[in-house]
């Protein structure tokens, strides 16, 4: 049974991103910036490899990792959290959402103001914390909704819970929903209550989002569709606007996120369980609380090992984020950024991806792990992170052996190759050469000649090794007339491993070793 749990640490960026100033952001870095601070912890995060990522020398290394890592650059123009967890769904937006520094048009407010039969106050980019304190007197003297934004694509609704119920608060936001359309499709409605008295105003944890719904489809929609679960945990269901979650829970903070995903594992489900973590965004990182955040992303990492601990052998566990929000820089909004990832699970081997360009490579390689043709706008790696199997291994061994009998007297190349069927039995093969070229029949060939020529079609898995006489010195693929050969007997989806030294190799499948091959299907 296999399962990913993917956990978004909301806003924990890594540095900024090459194109941070077309954002208005310049020297953030948000990691760097909580490092500073005597609450920072980096225990397990550290053993797992993340100070190993590209641009955090500023944290320890660590020799021996346990996780793969990459960092992530984001392809959205965004810097938000709409946009970023649509792409780590699989989805690139080319285009900002809008939004409103000079606050929403009249037309808009009148419209919202008549489907709600409230008043509007304030109208314009403010501090979530400091709107409800400028303008929380006013409101509950008046009944009247205090609507504002931010740099981010949202349209904030604040009331005072003893005001408005929050179940007229959440039909408000729906109604605002359905009009912020086209143009003004903002990427988020969010209800933001609060309580308390004048001086002393709070946001209770009752926020909701209420998103626009993806443009395309994503990995939860490809997941959903192949019976598998998508469990969305915090915020999720509600940025996805319930689209592709198959089941949900609502979460108060970062401790009920934790405790929902470790719950999680004790189900029985295959899948993908979706976590939003925002206290790092909501509660530290927009209110410019370094100590805070760093605070919590302690409490983050001392939680990772019980997690680890119940972890089964199918299951994956990848750590990221959504965008950056510094919470030293010279503002309160996001801030546009690297963002970690890191890969932890019995089948993952402890490599550096390096940095990886978009978020959506994500959606790749969750659609890859559970056999899914869907890929959305990113590339998967998840061939570069799987450890050998034990039937992998066996095999590299036999295309070695294999090697060994090559005759290759005129090119010096020496070839071998291994053919897996399915009960197991392998066929070998190495490359046979002729003074006159032409009768020369490459490994490939000969391994597959060899099995057909005894009745089998049941081919799952191959293995090539070659080059110069001597060690190998990186992958050999197939020649063309070898991989149109394959493409006669062999599924398209088979795992080819081109070797690269005596117990590594490159996965590949033959219908990307051959994508547009000439099949009987023409003969027809």
């Amino acid at each position: 049974m296999k399962r990913v749990f993917l956990i978004v640490l909301d806003s924990v960026g890594v540095g900024e991103a090459p194109d941070a100033r077309l954002f208005g952001d310049r020297d953030c870095n948000t990691v760097k910036r909580i490092s500073s601070s005597p609450y920072f912890r980096f225990e397990t995060l550290r053993r797992l490899g993340m100070g190993n990522m590209d641009g955090l020398d500023f944290l320890p290394g660590e020799k021996e990792p346990t996780a793969a890592v990459c960092r992530l650059k984001e392809r959205s123009m965004g810097k938000d959290t709409t946009i970023g967890h649509w792409e780590i769904a699989g989805l690139v937006s080319p285009s900002p959402l809008p939004t409103y520094p000079d606050g929403f048009p009249e037309d808009v407010i009148s419209e919202f103001e008549k489907a709600t039969g409230r008043g509007t106050l304030c109208n314009k980019p403010y501090s979530g914390t400091e709107v409800i304190k400028d303008y929380g007197e006013e409101h509950i003297k008046t009944g009247k909704f205090i609507v504002y934004t931010s740099a981010d694509s949202v349209f904030q609704i604040a009331a005072h819970t003893d005001v408005v119920p929050l179940d007229e608060l959440y039909g408000a936001c729906r109604k605002a929903r359905e009009i912020l359309k086209g143009k003004h499709a903002v990427g988020r409605v969010i209800a933001r209550p609060f309580t308390g008295k004048a001086g002393e105003f709070v946001r209770t944890a009752d926020r909701r989002d209420f998103s626009l719904t993806p443009p395309g489809e994503t990995v939860l929609d490809a997941l959903k569709a192949a019976g598998k679960t998508v469990y969305a945990i915090g915020k999720i269901n509600d940025i996805f606007a319930g689209r592709g979650v198959t089941e949900h829970v609502v979460t108060h903070g970062n401790a009920e996120g934790m405790q929902k995903t470790l719950e999680a594992l004790e189900y029985d489900f295959e899948g993908l369980c979706f976590t939003n973590l925002v206290d790092f965004d909501m509660l530290y990182g927009h209110r410019q609380d370094v100590d805070g955040y760093a605070k919590a992303f302690a409490e983050f990492d001392a939680w990772l090992p019980t997690f680890i601990s119940k972890m089964k052998d199918g299951d994956v566990l990848m750590i990221t984020a959504d965008h950056g929000c510094d919470p030293g820089d010279s503002h309160t909004d996001h801030s546009r950024e690297y963002t970690p990832l890191v890969i932890y699970g019995k089948p993952v081997a402890p490599v550096n991806l390096g940095t990886r360009e978009g978020f959506c490579d994500i959606a790749a390689t969750v659609g890859e792990y559970f056999g899914l043709p869907y890929r959305g706008d990113g590339k998967s790696f998840l061939r570069g992170i799987l450890r050998p199997t034990e039937t992998e291994l066996a095999l590299c061994k036999a295309a070695a052996e294999a090697r060994e009998a090559s005759y290759s007297p005129y090119s010096g190349y020496s070839v071998g190759a291994a053919l897996l069927c399915s009960d197991g039995t392998v066929y070998k093969g190495c490359n046979i050469e002729n003074a006159s070229y032409t009768p020369t029949v490459c490994a490939e060939r000969t391994a597959i000649f060899k099995a057909v020529s005894e009745g089998r079609r049941d081919f799952t898995m191959m293995a090539v090794c070659g080059g110069r006489h001597g060690p190998l010195k990186g992958a050999f693929p197939p020649c063309g007339v070898c991989r149109q050969v394959m493409t006669e007997f062999c599924p398209k989806d088979m795992p080819v491993l081109l070797m690269t030294g005596e117990s590594t190799f490159d996965r590949r499948t033959l219908g990307e070793l051959l994508p547009f091959s000439f099949t009987p299907e023409f003969m027809e």
